[in-house]
């Protein structure tokens, strides 16, 4: 990466913007740089005449500089020596890089929220007068129309399927119509939690599913269980901790846009079952990271286990690796290195 020195004005302006505006650098400091670099030689006293600042401010200036690497650490009995900006300024690339990703996954994550707080206001303004809602009551009833509604499928399934892995009677229930409606030309796509991937009925299933054509991906947490038929019907639990409750057929098309735009940013958020990249050294996996978000937000082991699918004692032990990765003697220690590592 390439700084200018000191030319003429129109240039300096050119490069002066983009540089404080992405490191966060004052023009004061960049200033400085230049002169340092356009004026070999000159010591902190000329420094501060051309530039009309006092000594002190330039020895500021030229401190935070040899804390960049952009100067030898030296002090300035004599003149400053210019050190390759691509030095200082790669770590800065680097550690903007990091805050840029990090916030945005953090807005596909607020997306994601949005759309299921949208799901969820139009689901109860729909209820008013029992519009575009069908109530299933018993378990039975219940599948019934699951399949009933599975098999009316004319182009598209999508489903989120959380609770992690599935039991080998659903499985093998769902094996013929899965089967049947592949064969008809209707496009099958599936969440499940990431959890699955260490059930081996649930991935044998899934690469089954997948061998006729069916697209399987995995996320670290699903806010509910769901079925959204070509998208003009869904099925939804009625109270997302208990499925025995019964379930909620809805047509509402407010209510179905909802569902169907937190459907797709969830899967854009998934990964294929074979497809996750492995994380490096001293990173955290997309499910560590999903249960340090849950504790954040104040969920207790057994709900984080819970939205994971994973047990209790898997949270604690997943809890119990990350603390020893960060040396963290308690868990709000943890807390305070994830922050600082920025993590969260």
């Amino acid at each position: 990466m390439a700084v200018s020195v000191v030319g003429d004005d129109a240039e300096r302006e050119a490069g002066r913007a983009p540089l404080s505006a992405l490191f966060g650098l004052s023009d004061r400091l960049l200033d400085v740089y230049r002169t340092v670099v356009g004026r070999p030689g000159w010591g902190v006293a000329e420094i501060a005449r051309q530039l009309e600042m006092t000594e002190t401010q330039v020895r500021d200036c030229l401190d935070e500089l040899a804390e960049l690497s952009m100067l030898y650490p030296a002090k300035y009995s004599t003149a400053p020596v210019a050190l390759n900006p691509e030095i200082g300024l790669g770590v800065l690339l680097n550690r903007r890089e990091t805050e840029i990703q990090n916030q945005q996954a953090q807005l596909a994550a607020a997306r994601m929220q949005a759309a299921e707080l949208a799901a969820v206001y139009s689901a109860h303004q729909g209820n008013r007068g029992n519009v575009g809602l069908e109530q299933l009551d018993e378990v039975a009833t219940v599948r019934a129309r699951l399949a009933e509604l599975a098999g009316q499928a004319r182009y598209e399934l999508l489903s989120f399927m959380p609770g992690g892995a599935q039991s080998q009677e659903a499985l093998e229930a769902s094996r013929p119509l899965d089967e049947k409606t592949l064969a008809a030309g209707v496009r099958i796509r599936t969440l499940y939690l990431d959890s699955v991937r260490n059930d081996r009925a649930t991935t044998e299933y899934a690469r089954w599913l997948a061998g006729l054509g069916g697209e399987i991906r995995t996320i670290p947490s699903l806010p509910v269980r769901m079925l959204v038929v070509d998208r003009s019907v869904a099925l939804l639990p009625t109270d997302p901790e208990n499925s025995r409750d019964g379930a909620v057929v809805v047509k509402a098309p407010g209510v179905l846009a909802a569902l169907v735009h937190l459907f797709e940013t969830a899967w854009q958020q998934g990964h294929p079952l074979d497809g996750v990249k492995p994380s490096g050294p001293g990173e955290l996996t997309a499910q560590e990271m999903e249960l340090l978000k849950l504790l954040e937000m104040g969920s207790t082991d057994e709900v984080a286990a819970r939205k994971l699918g994973v047990s209790l004692r898997t949270v604690r032990r997943m809890m119990a690796d990350i603390m020893g990765r960060l040396g963290s003697r308690s868990r709000f220690e943890a807390g305070v290195q994830v922050i600082r590592a920025g993590w969260l």
